[in-house]
C-alpha cells in the first residue's frame, strides 16, 4: 500500500451479519463509507436489515438523526451473499464464530477476491492475529480492529497489529477508526489484548471471594457498584453476557497464558454453565429473572464491602500494571480500553496513582502472605515504581 493510498478507505466489506458484524455496518455506514455486509444465510441478512432500520427508527424518535440521515445511512449498505462482492473494498473486517480454522479459510478465500492493497481484518477478542495473518499470501495486509458491543455505542476499538503487519496498514486501521469517530487503543497480539486480559479480575476475584464464602453474589456486587461506582456488579455483568460465554473467554485466556494462575477458571462459573444457568438469556443465572422472581438482599456491611472492593480493585491494578510491565500497550491505552470499553468509573492506573502505589503493593503482599499463590504476585512494574516514588499518570 503506498502513502497516497494511505487512508483512503471508501469501500468497506463486513464478513458476518450478526449483532456486531450488523453493527461495524452501522459504524462505517454513518462515517459514510460505502458498506457490503456479507453472509451466507439470506435469512440473516434479512433480519440484519430490519435489526437497523429499527435501530434508525429509534434513533428518530430520540432526534439523534432525521428521515434523511436514515435514508443516507441505508443507502450506504449492501447486503451480499456472495464473497467476491467484497471485491471492491479497501477494508474488510471479519466479524464470525471464533474459530480459527473457520476464520483462516474464510480468509483465505477472500484474498483470491480482494486487491493486493486491500486491509483484511479480524474483529477477534481473543485469537492470534498472527495465526489468522499466516492464513494469507500477503500476511502484512492483516491487522486486528476489535470492536466492543453494541459497536455503535461502544467508544472503544482496539487496534491490534500481527507481528507480520506492514506500518502502513497499521497506520490506516488507526486513521480509518478514528475517523469513524472512535477512540483507538493499539494493542499487542496476546491473548485478550487489552480488555479481555486486563478485567479477568473482576469476575475471577469476585467468584473466588464467592467461593470462600466471604460473601454472597447480591453483596458483592452491591459492594463494586455502591462503593467504587461501577455501573453493574460482576455477577450481574456475568448474568448478562452470559456464563457460558464468560467462562470460555477466561479458560481461552489461561490455556494461552500457559495456565498461569491468575487467569484460573472457576468450579462455580462452570457449574453454572453445565447446569444451563447462562444469566438474562437462559432465564437464571446468579440470579433468577423469571417473572416475579424477589432479587436477594445485599447484606450491607461498610467494613465487609471495602473489604470486598480492595481486593477487587487491586487485583484489577496489578492486572493493569502488568499489561503495562509487558509493553501490551500505552498507560493512556490501557485507560482508556477500560473506561471506553467496558464503562469502568476510572482508568485503573489513574486509580492505582489515586488510591497511592504503596497501598497497591501493600494489599497485594497481604493478600500473597495470606494465601502463598502466585496468583497474587505483585507486577515487579508496581513494586518498582513504589520504591523510587513513581506514579503513571504526573
Amino acid at each position: 500500500m503506498s502513502e497516497n493510498q494511505k487512508m483512503s478507505v471508501k469501500h468497506v466489506g463486513i464478513i458476518g451479519s450478526g449483532t456486531m458484524g450488523s453493527g461495524i455496518a452501522q459504524v462505517a455506514a454513518q462515517a459514510g463509507c460505502h458498506v457490503k455486509l456479507y453472509d451466507t444465510n439470506q435469512e440473516a441478512l434479512g433480519k440484519a436489515q430490519k435489526a437497523l432500520d429499527k435501530i434508525l427508527n429509534r434513533l428518530i424518535e430520540k432526534g439523534r438523526i432525521d428521515d434523511a440521515e436514515k435514508s443516507r445511512i441505508q443507502g450506504n449498505i449492501t447486503y451480499v451473499n456472495d464473497l467476491k462482492a467484497l471485491s471492491d473494498s479497501n477494508l474488510t473486517i471479519e466479524a464470525i464464530i471464533e474459530n480459527l480454522d473457520i476464520k483462516k479459510s474464510v480468509f483465505s478465500e477472500l484474498e483470491t477476491y480482494v486487491s493486493d492493497d486491500c486491509i483484511i481484518a479480524s474483529n477477534t477478542s481473543s485469537l492470534s492475529i498472527a495465526s489468522i495473518a499466516a492464513s494469507l499470501q500477503k500476511p502484512e495486509r492483516c491487522v486486528g480492529i476489535h470492536f466492543f458491543n453494541p459497536a455503535p455505542l461502544m467508544k472503544l476499538v482496539e487496534v491490534i497489529p500481527a507481528i507480520q503487519t506492514s506500518e502502513m496498514v497499521l497506520k490506516t486501521a488507526i486513521q480509518t477508526i478514528s475517523n469513524w469517530k472512535k477512540t483507538v487503543a493499539v494493542a499487542k497480539d496476546t491473548p485478550g489484548f487489552i480488555v479481555n486480559r486486563v478485567a479477568r479480575p473482576f469476575y475471577g476475584e469476585a467468584l473466588r471471594i464467592y467461593e470462600e464464602g466471604i460473601a454472597n453474589f447480591a453483596t458483592i456486587d452491591y459492594s463494586l457498584k455502591s462503593i467504587l461506582k461501577f455501573k453493574m456488579g460482576p455477577f450481574e455483568l456475568m448474568d448478562f453476557i452470559g456464563n457460558d460465554v464468560n467462562y470460555t473467554v477466561t479458560e481461552t485466556v489461561f490455556t494461552a497464558f500457559y495456565f498461569d494462575p491468575r487467569y484460573k477458571p472457576s468450579f462455580t462459573q462452570k457449574r453454572f454453565s453445565e447446569a444451563g444457568y447462562l444469566g438474562r438469556k437462559s432465564g437464571k443465572g446468579y440470579y433468577d429473572y423469571a417473572e416475579g422472581a424477589v432479587k436477594p438482599v445485599p447484606k450491607e456491611d461498610k467494613a465487609l464491602a471495602e473489604k470486598i472492593c480492595d481486593r477487587v480493585l487491586v487485583m484489577l491494578i496489578n492486572e493493569a500494571a502488568d499489561a503495562l510491565f509487558l509493553n501490551i500497550a500505552s498507560a493512556q491505552d490501557i485507560d482508556n480500553a477500560m473506561t471506553k470499553g467496558v464503562n469502568y468509573p476510572k482508568g485503573l492506573l489513574a486509580w492505582a496513582d489515586e488510591k497511592g502505589i504503596d497501598w497497591c503493593v501493600s494489599k497485594l503482599d497481604e493478600l500473597y502472605n495470606e494465601y502463598h499463590e502466585d496468583r497474587y504476585r505483585c507486577s515487579p512494574l508496581l513494586r518498582k515504581m513504589n520504591k523510587e516514588n513513581r506514579r503513571f499518570f504526573n
